[in-house]
């Protein structure tokens, strides 16, 4: 991921730099953060550095999960000027895109705090930035839901359609050892897979009113996951109508990027 977006951004080179600084200039530069956030990403910076040849001195202040104010220090960094430039705008947008979703995930968790609830995140995330966005929702207290479509199975409204409904999806997944989770769309459903051993439900697009209605009905037959449109202003009421877990795709699909800069200091070259 980190070869793929320098690759990206630099090219065949770094046109700008290679032209207005002398090879041989060093220069140090600071991450510093530019509004409240939960940091994610920083980690990061090794890797991205070390694939442009590396850099005298990486100093960590902050790592991934600490809650930061505005005008903290994230990094620090010293080496050649034009590898922190060529570099920096990799850097951030790993940082400014992940501690975003950090922040988000801790709005989600801080919402659900004093009840069972806990919050997961989901598959919507930006394609091939998977690994690092469910780093990041870790980071922000939330818990990894599957990884892709090989490590759990989900169940969804399509394949029972496919399958012939709720009883014959349940049937061609007895077998199996891996989790099964379905999803149901009416007490109808939400019925028959109890009556078909389903042991974890996710209710879809429910209020918080009739959520809690059906999960008076499953009584404790079940975990229950509640999903759709959930968001930290509303997790609260959905976590008091006793959802077991809260999944939230807008943790990743749309957090906003958090406000990092990158403070440049360069020091003349010898003999200059």
């Amino acid at each position: 991921m980190i070869r793929c977006a320098l690759a990206e951004d630099i090219g065949s080179g770094d046109v700008t730099s290679n032209l207005v600084i002398d090879e041989d200039q060093s220069a140090t530069g600071t991450f510093v953060a530019r509004e409240p956030m939960v940091l994610a990403g920083v980690e990061l910076l090794e890797p991205i550095y070390r694939e442009r040849g590396g850099v005298e001195k990486l100093t960590i202040i902050h790592h991934s999960g600490a809650p930061i104010e505005e005008d903290f220090q994230i990094a620090r960094v010293r080496g050649c000027a034009r590898t922190l430039l060529e570099c920096e705008r990799v850097a951030l947008n790993f940082m400014q895109r992940l501690s975003g979703i950090a922040t988000l995930a801790t709005e989600f968790s801080a919402a659900v705090k004093g009840t069972r609830c806990q919050i997961l995140d989901t598959r919507k995330t930006a394609p091939g930035l998977r690994r690092l966005e469910k780093m990041a929702a870790a980071a922000g207290g939330a818990i990894n839901h599957r990884v892709g479509l090989f490590d759990a199975i989900l169940i969804k409204s399509n394949h029972v359609t496919a399958a012939g409904g709720i009883a014959a999806a349940l049937e061609r997944v007895s077998k199996t050892e891996m989790p099964v989770e379905i999803e149901v769309r009416t007490l109808q459903e939400l019925e028959d897979a109890l009556t078909h051993g389903a042991k974890h439900l996710l209710l879809d697009n429910l209020m918080p009113e009739e959520a809690a209605e059906w999960i008076r009905v499953v009584n404790g037959r079940a975990t229950v996951e509640l999903s759709g449109g959930i968001t930290p202003h509303s997790a609260r009421a959905y976590a008091q109508a006793g959802a077991d877990f809260i999944s939230a795709g807008a943790m990743t699909h749309s957090a906003p990027a958090m406000d990092i800069n990158f403070r440049f200091d360069w020091q003349p070259s010898h003999g200059a």
